[in-house]
C-alpha cells in the first residue's frame, strides 16, 4: 500500500512540474478568515505556500507544515518574495512537535489526512479555544476522480494510482466528529473558484468551518 503522506511520494509529485498549484491562495480560504482576526494559524499540507503567504501577509504568524522538500523549497521562495516570515515545518501533522491549542486557525484545504493515523483528535488539540478549524476537500462524489469534462466532452484521466481517496478523512467526517465543545457550520458544498494549477478539474468543495468555543 502507498504511502500518502511519505516525503517520496509528495516530492515526486512536485518534481514533476515547475508550480503544481496556481500561485493563488485558495478561494474558500479568503472568505472564511475575512471575518478573523489576525493571530496564531496553523496551514496543514502547504505545498508550494500560497495560502500560508496570503496569511502572513495579512498579520497572521503563520507555521506551514508539508511533507514535501520540494514544496517547501518553492514555499519558502515565495515567502522571501512576498517579504513575509513564516515558520515552515518539514513533516506530517502526526509526527510534528507542535503547540497543544497553539492555534487561533488549523488550517487543511485538500490535505492528506489518512484514516489510519485518526487525524482528527490531533487537529482538535491544535486549535486554541475561540480558535476556528477550517477543512475544506475536494466534492470527491461529485466531481469524481478524474480529468476533463463530461458534459462538453473532453478527454477524462484516469485517477492517479498514488492516491486512494477512500482511505482519506474527508471534511463530513471531521464534522461528524467535533464534540460539544464546537460551533459548526458545514459541511457545505460550494462551487470552487481556481485560476489554473493541478486539481483545476475539480469545480466543487466541501467546506467545514468550527469554531472552539472559549
Amino acid at each position: 500500500m502507498t504511502d500518502m503522506s511519505s516525503q517520496e511520494l509528495w516530492d515526486e509529485l512536485y518534481s514533476e512540474q515547475d508550480h503544481v498549484w496556481s500561485g493563488a491562495p485558495n478561494h474558500a480560504l479568503t472568505v472564511e478568515v475575512a471575518d478573523l482576526a489576525p493571530g496564531r494559524a496553523l496551514d496543514v499540507g502547504c505545498g508550494e505556500g500560497a495560502d500560508a503567504v496570503w496569511l502572513a501577509r495579512r498579520g497572521w504568524a503563520v507555521t506551514g507544515v508539508d511533507p514535501s522538500t520540494v514544496a517547501l523549497g518553492r514555499a519558502r521562495r515565495q515567502g522571501a518574495d512576498a517579504r513575509v516570515d513564516v515558520d515552515w515545518r518539514h513533516g506530517v501533522l502526526a509526527d510534528l512537535d507542535l503547540p497543544g491549542a497553539g492555534f487561533d486557525l488549523v488550517s487543511a484545504f485538500y490535505a492528506v489526512l489518512p484514516r489510519e493515523t485518526d487525524p482528527v483528535p490531533r487537529l482538535v488539540s491544535l486549535v486554541a479555544p475561540g480558535g476556528t478549524l477550517l477543512v475544506v476537500h475536494h466534492d470527491m462524489v461529485g466531481d469524481g476522480h478524474g480529468h476533463g469534462d463530461h458534459e462538453h466532452g473532453d478527454p477524462v484521466d484516469e485517477p492517479d494510482p498514488r492516491f486512494d481517496h477512500e482511505a482519506l478523512v474527508m471534511p463530513d467526517e471531521v464534522a461528524a466528529a467535533l464534540g460539544d465543545g464546537w460551533t459548526v457550520h458545514g459541511p457545505e458544498l460550494r462551487d470552487r473558484v481556481i485560476d489554473g494549477g493541478r486539481g483545476g478539474h475539480h469545480v466543487r468543495d466541501v467546506v467545514v468551518r468550527a469554531v472552539r468555543r472559549a
